[in-house]
């Protein structure tokens, strides 16, 4: 259900925008930023790494469908990038917002494409301003990819069960 509602967006983007619109979805990232708002949104964090195949196979010009045979989005802690940005954090004024992650999570989209995931302490009623600065600090961090032939689009704060904070950007 996740890769037919990629499908239609993408479709709908290829006929509002025409061949950029390939560039733009699949090049520039625009289908994984996309997938963190699409609709049914329900349907989409099931497998965000199905809509994303489907959203990048349609805003092509082919109309050849090739849904995937099993969930295509898979989540991989990183415990090494949890202690390096610690390690970095305690070093550069900004302890305290690290340590409020409990868990750095890959997740992959496909082949190359993944998002960046802080499990945290936070709960959703935590001060806005206290999320933003630790996201703030993860993305001066990271400054870049450190991903062996992918790109990391999305930096996700969530709490500890998983309910989204913020999104921004890497």
């Amino acid at each position: 259900m996740a890769y037919d509602a990629g499908w239609r967006e993408g479709k709908r983007l290829f006929k509002d925008g025409g061949k950029g619109a390939g560039v733009r979805e699949v090049v520039w990232g625009g289908c994984v930023r996309r997938s963190l708002t699409a609709k049914p949104q329900n349907v989409v964090e099931k497998d965000r790494g199905a809509w994303v195949m489907g959203c990048k196979q349609a805003v092509g010009t082919g109309t050849e469908r090739h849904p995937p045979t099993r969930p295509v989005t898979r989540r991989a802690p990183d415990a090494d990038l949890l202690a390096r940005f610690r390690s970095w954090a305690g070093a550069n004024g900004a302890k305290q917002p690290a340590l409020h992650v409990d868990q750095v999570i890959l997740v992959h989209l496909g082949a190359r494409d993944y998002d960046v995931e802080l499990a945290t302490t936070y709960t959703d009623r935590s001060a806005k301003a206290a999320v933003k600065r630790l996201a703030d600090v993860f993305v001066t961090w990271w400054d870049g990819d450190d991903g062996d032939n992918a790109t990391a689009w999305n930096l996700i704060v969530t709490t500890e069960k998983g309910t989204r904070l913020s999104t921004r950007s890497l």
